[in-house]
């Protein structure tokens, strides 16, 4: 298992560890992308993250309230361009944001430059409004692709499925941020599993270590790997770590 410490630097972007699933992309050019935006709220995330200074564009998976706790006060305040499902979209405008991008699962489309594509996740997506829960579309995750040809991959909350097999074979990601602490997503083993299925270099593992309950970690992921004979370095990032 390899530190942020001993990654050594790349010309890519530089992601920041927020803590749960919520992941910071610093592009070459200097924008800004943000994954599932639980930042204030978010137990996990260190005090000195929850002030951005500037924000381009979001990637929402799903509405669950710790993947989108901070996205109405983040949007009000950068309006940035946010991706997410056709149901997020109108939901969002229905609480007066703008500059929304909808799309769908297999879709593509544009963003800061990258090309962005929502593919399947196997997770439930309702969002918690005061008067209950209502519909906000399919979970997803994405696969994002530089002009350069570098493409990573976010699973957002899933279980394991093996269509990620289709996801080696039609985009090759060279980095996966995989969920892995169980009970509401795939846990170390199934997590082991899906970087074979992919055949990914590395994966920095997401999802993990919030909250008790969710009891899965990086070294057992590591473990798993060995157990399967899988060749993926597991790139541990602590909240506010990069890489």
């Amino acid at each position: 298992m390899t530190s942020a410490a001993a990654v050594p630097p790349h010309p890519r972007p530089r992601f920041v560890y927020y803590g749960h699933a919520t992941v910071r992309c610093d592009l070459p050019g200097g924008e800004v992308l943000l994954i599932d935006p639980w930042v204030k709220s978010n137990p996990a995330c260190p005090e000195t993250l929850h002030r951005l200074e500037r924000l381009d564009g979001l990637l929402i998976t799903h509405g669950h309230s710790d993947h989108i706790g901070d996205l109405l006060e983040l949007a009000r305040e950068h309006q940035p361009r946010i991706v997410g499902t056709f149901e997020v979209c109108e939901w969002l405008a229905g609480k007066g944001i703008g500059n929304p991008s909808p799309m769908n699962l297999g879709g593509a489309q544009e963003l800061l430059g990258l090309e962005v594509r929502m593919v399947r996740a196997d997770h439930s997506a309702g969002a918690l409004e005061p008067d209950g829960t209502v519909s906000a579309g399919a979970a997803c995750g994405y696969v994002v692709r530089m002009g350069g040809g570098y493409t990573f991959y976010h699973a957002g909350d899933t279980a394991l499925f093996s269509d990620m097999q289709l996801i080696a074979e039609l985009w090759r990601p060279e980095l996966a941020f995989l969920p892995i602490g169980d009970l509401f997503t795939m846990g170390p083993a199934a997590a082991a599993c899906a970087c074979r299925f992919l055949q990914v270099p590395r994966v920095i593992p997401i999802h993990w270590g919030t909250f008790p309950l969710l009891t899965g970690t990086p070294e057992r992921l590591q473990k798993e790997l060995a157990d399967i004979g899988a060749t993926c370095e597991v790139v541990r990032l602590e909240p506010g770590e990069s890489y």
